[in-house]
């Protein structure tokens, strides 16, 4: 691995959280994986040339030659990707804890698809802790009305053919280009999978 290639794959991480949609999530990038085996390189680099100043008996803090500064720049490549590698999956958590919350906790196909396999089992553990929590609090429903409605009934299109559902008072026959008043936290959960549009006015 060249040194001038040093931190372009974490850097290419960064970039694509600052020019993606806000709250928008993109497909897992796979420069994360690679990140990780450039880690274990600059570490690998870093000890080797610790070892081998121990062993020239030179004082590794104090030493200013070749191998010091190659170990200087393995150490704060390390480091930068490290800090890439967090800010990466830091915001990611973040998109996908609240696109969790907005659909009550489960995700379409089309997010679920943009997951890595860590990611997937964390939507889980997050999405059974929330309604563990919420069973104890005698069903108590956290992801209704995150936003203080001031109607509990909305006016709302169906864009897809979904047929009979059982909603929270009674049944609707949700069939495509129909128009219902239904209870908000009824059609949230439809309207966020992009399968209802609320009509305003």
């Amino acid at each position: 691995m060249e040194a001038e290639m040093y931190g372009r794959k974490a850097c290419q991480l960064v970039k694509e959280l600052a020019t993606a949609e806000p709250g928008q999530l993109t497909e897992f990038n796979d420069n994360f994986n690679q990140v990780i085996e450039e880690c274990k390189v600059h570490y690998s680099q870093f000890y080797e040339l610790t070892r081998k100043m121990q062993e020239e008996g030179l004082d590794v803090q104090s030493s200013r030659n070749a191998d010091h500064f190659g170990m200087l720049i393995h150490h704060l490549s390390l480091l930068r990707n490290k800090r890439c590698l967090m800010a990466y999956a830091y915001k990611r958590a973040e998109i996908i804890r609240n696109l969790s919350w907005k659909m009550s906790h489960t995700l379409p196909d089309v997010i679920e698809q943009k997951l890595s396999e860590p990611e997937k089992l964390y939507v889980k553990n997050h999405s059974s802790a929330i309604h563990s929590y919420m069973r104890e609090m005698d069903g108590l429903d956290l992801t209704v009305d995150m936003v203080p409605p001031k109607d509990p009934y909305i006016k709302v299109r169906v864009l897809d053919d979904m047929g009979v559902r059982a909603l929270d008072d009674r049944e609707a026959n949700l069939a495509r280009h129909s128009i219902h008043f239904l209870k908000r936290s009824d059609a949230e959960c439809y309207i966020l999978q992009g399968t209802m549009e609320e009509l305003i006015g």
